[in-house]
């Protein structure tokens, strides 16, 4: 994954708001994580990446299966991971967050054990 800073304390002044690109080459996938107490905002520009949670009543994994135009949120300190499962087709997105630093605690599992 290759991440591309736009809107930061570095590069305008931001205080509050971190916002760039990351590009997701076909086949991969994060590994588990959240990212703390930051709130995360992401939308889609092309490709169809995939975003993994657990379902709090089932303990099963959740999926939202993204598409250009659709907008993901992922509340503070949430396990998750991202998948760009095409074999061929780069995705990328934009997202935003409330934190500057870059904050991923990585994680065993989605559950976290």
């Amino acid at each position: 994954m290759q991440r591309f800073e736009a809107i930061s304390n570095s590069s305008v002044g931001s205080e509050k708001l971190w916002m760039g690109q990351t590009h997701v080459s076909p086949s991969t996938a994060s590994g588990d994580h959240h990212h703390g107490e930051a709130e995360t905002a992401i939308y889609v520009v092309s490709g169809n990446p995939e975003f993994v949670f657990i379902d709090e009543n089932t303990g099963q994994e959740s999926r939202i299966q993204a598409a250009p135009g659709d907008y993901v949120f992922v509340p503070p300190y949430t396990p998750h991971r991202e998948e760009n499962n095409d074999p061929q087709q780069e995705a990328v997105v934009v997202i935003a967050r409330s934190t500057q630093e870059a904050i991923v605690v990585n994680l065993p599992s989605l559950t976290g054990q």
